[in-house]
């Protein structure tokens, strides 16, 4: 007969973290190498869809504001590693609690039966729930959906059942008494502790997570993030296609530490509404038009290259959420057709007013068509720099609007339904602007104290950074130091009229610290609103500024001399 001895809470939240950990490494395995859902990311999506937008703005807000205390690069990058690792952390606790509730169950029951059926019915239960979450935001599995039910049930009953299992084991593990032949005597039978058990469930579970983790990330690789690298230096003269920019010719070069003219186009950023990007097949996809047309058709990729003049434009985009002096705001080339010849050929009826765009994340934004026709570059892009679009960055086709922030401009789209009323679309619903008109900022980039110049008066720094108003131009940019008269600085002539202007301020060189403030003015001569404004609900506003300490007059004209490599 066996003595029960149950396991404590902590025990069974610490089996409940090891399998948990478990599962994910397989949910990603299947995920990579069979297209799988990948549960952690869905249920985290779907959470974050489904927060009131006050509440969801405030924890956007607060991770941006993590990002920048703690330097910790890019926003948007950093920004969507925070998003999958608070994916992943909430899985591993909801899957810890959910074991522990369970122990908690078993303790309290009067049975000691040695069966399974607790564990199974919290696998499954976890299951059925997370896999219909998946069939609403997925994005990215690629197996046919019986399987990933399949899957998805079986692999969370397999991780109940081994909890119940590993309950069973710890419950009946200590105080097992026989009856010794020879001497008639009862004796316990220990022949593996509580510790040791563990121990060896701990290392099982480790070897699985980091086996499969391994497994995944070798043979598998995450949606979106290959493709053609651009590495563009920040003084290149041409894009990512080795094409020579229109502004190549200007003779003002950039200070020092200037972000480039032209983002790589890795490095462009990238706001999104879903952990990944969605994974969509160039050769299944159709853009779907319906509506209030008289040519409702379904367009393939192909179909927009053959029936619709190309373009090409370099555009800045920025987003609504970008802080003043921020990363996120890029420049690139967009390839594409103008929305005017897009609405010639579908043929809008007389009581259409706006388009219903919809992206394959089931984003959704409305764009009026008196826009359109006041607007004439306004263009559907299927290619960034000379290449079609990454996964990443809307494959295979997304909107440009001039002089909108990124909100209003929907990615991976795959429907537009023509209709006789605007509406609200995500981001409106959820608080932010109606119109999201780009606002007229300025940054400083660079105070450049490493690339000091001497001249015939002495030394100067090179000050540097960026101007942009979306459409509306830039006219002039003035620089302040020290809070003292604004002075003109030099302005390299803009890539497009669409696109950031790059500008640069020589100061005369005085010794001490300084910070150097910016401001600029838009082509109709409307200064920037110099009120500090955060960026909820219409962006962001104010001056931007950056102190520099500067060397003493003694190291600039006496530099230490440089150091003499050993010899070998």
């Amino acid at each position: 007969m066996d003595n029960l001895r149950k396991p404590t809470l902590w025990l069974g939240a610490l089996v409940g973290g090891l399998l948990t950990l478990a599962l994910t490494s397989a949910l990603f395995l299947a995920d990579q190498v069979a297209g799988l859902p990948f549960i952690p990311f869905d249920v985290f999506d779907y959470i974050s869809r489904i927060l009131p937008g006050a509440l969801l703005t405030f924890g956007i807000d607060l991770m941006v504001e993590m990002i920048i205390a703690f330097n910790m690069g890019e926003t948007s990058a950093a920004a969507k590693t925070a998003e999958q690792l608070m994916g992943l952390g909430g899985f591993l606790v909801t899957g810890t609690l959910g074991i522990t509730f369970v122990y908690w169950l078993m303790n309290r029951s009067k049975t000691q039966a040695r069966n399974l059926v607790p564990g199974l019915a919290l696998g499954l239960a976890f299951g059925a729930v997370t896999m219909l979450i998946s069939s609403q935001v997925n994005l990215t599995a690629t197996a046919p959906v019986p399987a990933q039910i399949v899957w998805v049930i079986v692999a969370f009953a397999l991780w109940g059942m081994a909890a119940n299992w590993i309950y069973n084991d710890l419950a009946h593990s200590e105080g097992k008494t026989k009856t010794d032949e020879e001497t008639g005597e009862t004796v316990t039978v220990e022949p593996l502790n509580r510790r040791q058990f563990i121990a060896r469930v701990g290392g099982a579970s480790a070897v699985l997570t980091v086996v499969g983790a391994g497994l995944g990330w070798l043979v598998g690789r995450q949606p979106g993030e290959g493709g053609v690298v651009s590495a563009i230096p920040a003084d290149a003269a041409t894009d990512g296609a080795g094409n020579v920019l229109p502004n190549a010719a200007d003779p003002m070069d950039p200070a020092p530490g200037t972000r480039p003219e032209y983002t790589p186009l890795d490095d462009h950023y990238r706001i999104d509404i879903s952990s990944r990007p969605p994974v969509i097949d160039a050769e299944e996809w159709r853009l779907e038009v319906t509506g209030l047309v008289d040519n409702p058709v379904s367009l393939s990729l192909q179909d927009l290259y053959d029936k619709f003049d190309r373009i090409d434009r370099f555009i800045t985009l920025s987003c609504i959420s970008n802080r003043i002096g921020g990363t996120l705001i890029s420049t690139t080339k967009w390839s594409g057709f103008r929305m005017k010849d897009f609405l010639d050929f579908v043929k809008p009826q007389a009581d259409a007013v706006a388009m219903k765009i919809t992206g394959a994340d089931n984003f959704d934004e409305y764009v009026m068509l008196d826009v359109v026709e006041a607007e004439e570059r306004v263009m559907f892009a299927y290619e960034w720099d000379d290449q079609p679009l990454k996964q990443k960055h809307g494959f295979p086709l997304r909107i440009y609007i001039p002089d909108r922030y990124g909100m209003k401009q929907p990615k991976w789209i795959k429907s537009i339904e023509f209709v006789d009323a605007w509406a609200e679309g995500y981001w409106v619903r959820r608080g932010w602007s109606k119109e999201a008109i780009v606002n007229t900022t300025s940054v400083v980039d660079a105070v450049s104290t490493d690339s000091i110049l001497k001249d015939d008066a002495g030394y100067v720094v090179p000050v540097g950074g960026i101007a942009y108003s979306g459409a509306k131009r830039i006219s002039k940019v003035e620089v302040s130091v020290n809070g003292g008269d604004w002075e003109e600085a030099q302005l390299r002539a803009p890539l497009s009229e669409l696109t950031w202007v790059i500008w640069r301020y020589d100061w005369r060189f005085q010794e001490g610290e300084y910070r150097f403030e910016v401001r600029t003015y838009d082509a109709e001569g409307l200064l920037q609103s110099l009120d500090n404004r955060g960026t909820r609900p219409d962006g962001a506003t104010g001056v931007h500024g950056k102190k520099a300490n500067m060397p003493t007059l003694a190291d600039l004209e006496n530099p230490p001399e440089p150091e003499e490599e050993a010899e070998s």
